[in-house]
């Protein structure tokens, strides 16, 4: 048989991915429960319809109508107004995070992050041929700013990836330390010749808001720091950018389509590395149409955000400790074999996830029904004694995350 000649570096890897089964309670991928109406499903066929009758041409590779409904979404989302050209797009915020890294990143060049985080970043990294380093988080899944700074310092990443809300944990950034660190990358990127006479860089910090839109009142968007400008009328933050995702709270996931907000000069450099006509005509027109029933789809957030904190609640209630979340998931234990529970669970219909630290597992926010059937499933699978919580793990009524 002859040998392919996969890359070295990627001997023994396994592709991404969460279980897939066929089981009546999913609650492992942090999906939105509620499918579109059937007049949103109408009038996306209707637009994927009219699209269809120009497939012979190309579509528009910088889709501008696209780029300004997103503006225009998060105007009405997050109170930030921003011009149709710091808006970019693409097949789900995965790619648009490598979009990131193939601009930024490459041989040579670092990608700084803090664990425990999104398990997909080391991916981009190395899909890039970028070095990726971590750092710890705080025992509360907090950031220490100043230990954040020391490691920019340290490192000279050309790019910095913080999640917030942060996956698995759902802890969110306040936007005062997403300040604190911006300033800390200024100055503090790889060094480049072309960049001036000290060759000096700032690293693009990259805030996850794949989640942002399940935060809790009174939680800002760090999309309200690209408003920000210096005297002269320039952004105060040209090495900002915020990724966001359809596929959470507008419950299309199915759709792929995510995007980033930034300074127009960061959104351009991205446009040198996208494949031409990455976002296919199809695309273009169903986000459209979704976008065109943002209020319909975004109707069950609030829900949703209460059957969240009603589930943090009722976990804690049962001796467990559950993690305050700005997300659609919560994270939840300590057990001394989590593998156990998430299969007593799978026995009994209701699949969630093994991820996060070592003793925790995650549990996306369902319906009324499915969390109903995920607390009779999770009761009866610790109610033996071997599961029971584990009465040394942190109290987090009494030590809040």
């Amino acid at each position: 048989m002859t040998a392919l000649p996969l890359r070295p570096d990627l001997a023994g890897c396994e592709p991404y991915g969460a279980p897939e089964l066929d089981v009546p309670v999913r609650l492992n991928v942090n999906e939105n429960p509620y499918p579109p109406s059937p007049a949103v499903v109408a009038d996306i066929a209707a637009a994927v319809g009219r699209a269809a009758s120009g497939l012979n041409r190309y579509p528009d590779r910088d889709f501008p109508d696209l780029r300004a409904a997103l503006a225009d979404y998060l105007a009405a989302e997050s109170g930030v107004t921003l011009d149709w050209q710091q808006i970019w797009a693409a097949n789900g915020s995965n790619e648009v995070m490598t979009h990131v890294l193939q601009a930024f990143g490459g041989p040579g060049r670092t990608c700084l992050s803090f664990t425990p985080t999104y398990s997909m970043y080391p991916e981009y990294a190395r899909d890039t041929f970028t070095r990726y380093v971590t750092g710890p988080r705080r025992e509360d899944f907090t950031v220490d700013v100043d230990a954040v700074a020391a490691a920019i310092a340290r490192e000279h990443p050309a790019v910095v990836i913080l999640a917030s809300p942060n996956n698995p944990t759902g802890t969110a950034l306040p936007l005062d330390d997403v300040v604190a660190i911006l300033e800390a990358a200024r100055g503090h990127g790889p060094a480049d010749a072309a960049a001036g006479d000290d060759g000096a860089t700032d690293c693009v910090v990259v805030i996850d808001e794949a989640y942002a839109e399940f935060r809790r009142p009174g939680v800002p968007s760090a999309l309200e720091l690209l408003e920000r400008t210096d005297g002269d009328g320039a952004p105060r933050y040209p090495h900002l950018a915020v990724t966001r995702t359809m596929s959470k709270a507008f419950g299309m996931a199915g759709l792929r389509l995510g995007y980033l907000a930034a300074s127009r000069e960061l959104v351009d450099m991205l446009r040198i590395v996208r494949l031409p006509y990455h976002l296919s005509a199809v695309s273009q027109a169903a986000a459209l149409a979704a976008l065109d029933h943002r209020e319909k789809l975004m109707s069950q957030v609030a829900s949703l955000r209460d059957e969240r904190d009603h589930l943090v609640n009722w976990l804690r209630a049962q001796g467990w400790t559950a993690y305050d979340s700005d997300s659609n998931f919560v994270l939840f234990g300590p057990f001394t074999d989590r593998d156990a529970v998430w299969q007593g669970l799978l026995d009994r219909g209701v699949l969630i996830r093994v991820v996060g630290p070592e003793g925790y597992l995650r549990v996306c926010v369902g319906t009324p029904a499915e969390m109903a059937d995920f607390r009779t499933a999770l009761t009866a699978v610790t109610s033996d004694g071997p599961h029971e919580p584990d009465r040394n793990g942190q109290n987090l009524e009494e030590n809040p995350a």
